[in-house]
């Protein structure tokens, strides 16, 4: 198969198909577990980097998207392991780039602000568990961790959560009351 004078692989046509079908979802995807746009767009590049070399043999497999977003995953929890170790800097270098619209959507909401006030590892559980439909034995399976790690962390994150929401609440509380102690009185 020829493309503009250049031998193609045919296999290599699927995996561009593949990349331009589920590669807004894998951002998303890669969002959620992040945080934010840039990190999302650098974990679904090397997510994809890694796929094409192994592309041949996932494209057989009944879910190649299964194998990138549990690749992503794992990479995920593999940065965050690597950061936990660096020394963190005083003040960021520059300014990253931001989707405005994706961040929009995610600055909206107050469960977002939640999920991103918790840990990486248990974000991740929570990703997976309720974002992805998975069991604990498959996220376990898919992050190298047992079942039980899996349940804890989950717990865990759903304790802080619920810990968050009512001081969350307070402080809207207060906000609305400051604001309508400002308005005009009549």
């Amino acid at each position: 198969m020829q493309r503009t004078g250049v031998l193609v692989r045919p296999w290599l046509v699927d995996f561009e198909q593949f990349v331009r079908a589920r590669g807004g979802a894998l951002y998303r995807y890669g969002f959620v577990l992040t945080g934010n746009a840039h990190d999302a767009a650098d974990l679904v590049q090397e997510a994809l980097l890694r796929l094409d070399g192994a592309w041949p043999r996932v494209r057989k497999k009944d879910d190649p998207e299964g194998y990138v977003r549990t690749t992503m995953a794992r990479l995920h929890i593999s940065w965050w392991r690597r950061r936990r170790r660096e020394d963190l800097v005083a003040a960021v270098p520059e300014a990253a780039y931001h989707d405005g619209d994706l961040d929009r959507i995610g600055s909206d909401s107050v469960l977002w602000d939640e999920l991103r006030a918790l840990p990486r590892k248990q974000r991740t559980v929570l990703v997976l568990r309720y974002y992805q439909d998975m069991s604990d034995a498959e996220i376990a399976a898919m992050l190298g961790i047992s079942a039980g790690t899996v349940r804890s962390q989950a717990s865990r994150a759903l304790s802080k959560l619920r810990v968050l929401r009512p001081t969350r609440a307070a402080f809207l509380g207060e906000v609305a009351a400051t604001a309508g102690d400002s308005g005009c009185s009549s």
